[in-house]
């Protein structure tokens, strides 16, 4: 899973970035309102973590002019306000959390799992599929009841399929989840990726459909 990170504080800003990637998240960092709303126009996130009082362009009308183009990626606002009035203007204006500073990285977390959830029209906490039971609060995978070892981005890769299971989804829609901009991957890691997971889980549960992309059956 893929995060935008607006935060312009640098010391929290590379707590949270530490931490979100150690917990299997994709984490690009920007530290002003205009990289942010930049970012979201050239670049496909998987949610927003979004502080309000920014430099260069306020936090709010980062929101704004993201849900003015039609963007629906889920954003929680994480800031230091807490006044009810500024919670019901964040959320009027789209926002799909809210949460007052200091938090704590594990609530983070859990909140941005449920909001992926949400997003994603699913209501329980694991990503079942025949035998296969994938936990995102856990980071772990079991088949037929045994813990299976992944690699973090084996992990990313397989949520994102399976929380897409019936549809297929591109190269480059399965890169930009798991590779943040610090990343830069080799031409075939994805292919590495996917024949690791089949090694693993079975040959059968990942489909390729040439020049398409790839895609876990309903």
């Amino acid at each position: 899973m893929r995060i935008l990170l607006v935060e312009d504080d640098p010391q929290l800003g590379d707590g949270l970035t530490v931490g979100l990637r150690q917990g299997g998240f994709a984490v690009d960092w920007v530290r002003d309102g205009h990289a942010a709303d930049l970012a979201l126009q050239s670049e496909a996130f998987d949610l927003v973590v979004l502080d309000l009082g920014l430099p260069r362009l306020a936090g709010m009308d980062v929101l704004r002019r993201a849900r003015g183009r039609g963007q629906n990626v889920p954003v929680l606002i994480l800031t230091a306000r807490d006044a009810t009035g500024d919670k019901v203007s964040g959320l009027d204006a789209g926002a799909d959390d809210y949460l007052v500073k200091p938090i704590d990285l594990n609530e983070l977390s859990a909140r941005i799992r449920a909001l992926t959830r949400r997003s994603a029209g699913r209501a329980a906490p694991l990503l079942i599929h025949g035998e296969l039971a994938l936990d995102p609060a856990a980071h772990t995978v079991t088949l037929a009841g045994q813990l299976v070892e992944l690699s973090s981005r084996e992990f990313s890769l397989l949520q994102m399929l399976l929380e897409s299971a019936g549809r297929v989804l591109t190269r480059t829609q399965l890169e930009q989840s798991i590779y943040g901009w610090r990343d830069e991957p080799d031409s075939n890691a994805l292919e590495v990726h996917i024949h690791h997971l089949r090694k693993k889980l079975g040959s059968e549960l990942i489909r390729t459909l040439r020049g398409v992309g790839y895609t876990i059956a309903k």
